[in-house]
């Protein structure tokens, strides 16, 4: 059986090879860490998209120790990234039963914020929840319309009103749903990284209408990244994490990206887990992120 393990060593498959592999195959015939290795072992891990500061930081812990042979670089950099994510916190969505959950949904236009929507949609309707979308990027016509036909390809209920304030859609929505006993709001928001200032008020207002309306529902702030951006995806982490109080990332195209790396880099630098991965275009393409399945995947 072609299970989710095997799917998910595939899925990493790049971001293996330029992480683990091309080290581990630089480095291991080595007698000892020599600077001159030691350096290219960096420039490696940079290149991988690991980031300055986390290739360098591994890079030190090596230089500064003796015990540790070129030959168990493999292991070393297995525990080292498996504390990484294991120090950013628990990789499980948050859920009550019996109460509203609501999961307020950020990201860059592009990054496949909407998509991801429709899918988590599908997937809680599968489990035999109702669901409620707020459609709240209303001054894009296309992510409205977007936003809308995965409403319909999964199922769930949605509350849109174009051209209106995105947080009286979100209070609408609130409203609606406390109402009618829905089980989950999946909150679409704005991704216009070029004028930060309207984007931060914009994001800012939303989180007040919940905060106001259902302070005690609002089970996670997800950031939607890109796993092609590599470390361009930090830097939106950055940015968002200014607008919003953000719990947990969701990676999605991380199929065929060799930039995976930015799952370790966002744990490290920003302290955010992943709690969800897109490994494909099906509906029931995003996972759970296990961060002990995603690092044997990337060190089998």
């Amino acid at each position: 059986m072609f299970n989710f393990f095997d799917k998910l060593k595939n899925t990493v498959s790049k971001t293996a090879q330029a992480l683990v592999g091309n080290v581990v195959d630089a480095v291991s015939d080595e007698e000892e860490f020599s600077e001159f290795v030691l350096d290219d072992m960096e420039d490696l891990l940079i290149s991988a998209d690991l980031g300055v500061s986390y290739a360098s930081e591994l890079v030190d812990k090596l230089r500064s120790q003796n015990k540790i042979k070129p030959s168990q670089v493999k292991e070393f950099l297995q525990t080292e990234f498996f504390k990484t994510l294991d120090e950013a916190g628990s990789c499980n969505l948050a859920y009550k039963d019996g109460e509203l959950n609501i999961y307020f949904i950020t990201g860059v236009n592009g990054a496949g914020k909407t998509t991801l929507i429709g899918k988590l949609a599908y997937r809680f309707k599968q489990e035999g929840k109702r669901v409620l979308i707020a459609a709240g990027d209303t001054f894009r016509a296309a992510a409205e319309e977007q936003v809308d036909i995965w409403s319909k390809r999964s199922g769930a209920d949605i509350v849109r009103r174009d051209k209106a304030d995105p947080a009286s859609v979100v209070y609408e929505a609130i409203q609606k749903a406390r109402n009618e006993k829905y089980d989950v709001i999946l909150v679409d928001t704005a991704g216009r990284l070029q004028n930060k200032f309207n984007l931060m008020e914009e994001l800012a207002k939303i989180k007040n209408v919940i905060d106001k309306n259902a302070p005690s529902e609002l089970r996670e702030s997800i950031l939607v990244i890109d796993a092609n951006t590599g470390q361009n995806g930090l830097q939106q982490a950055k940015v968002f994490k200014e607008c919003v109080n953000l719990s947990a990332v969701a990676l999605t195209k991380l199929d065929g990206s060799a930039k995976g790396a930015i799952v370790l880099t966002i744990a490290k630098d920003l302290g955010l887990p992943v709690k969800l991965v897109g490994v494909g275009e099906k509906m029931e393409d995003l996972k759970d992120f296990n961060s002990k399945e995603f690092i044997q995947a990337l060190f089998n």
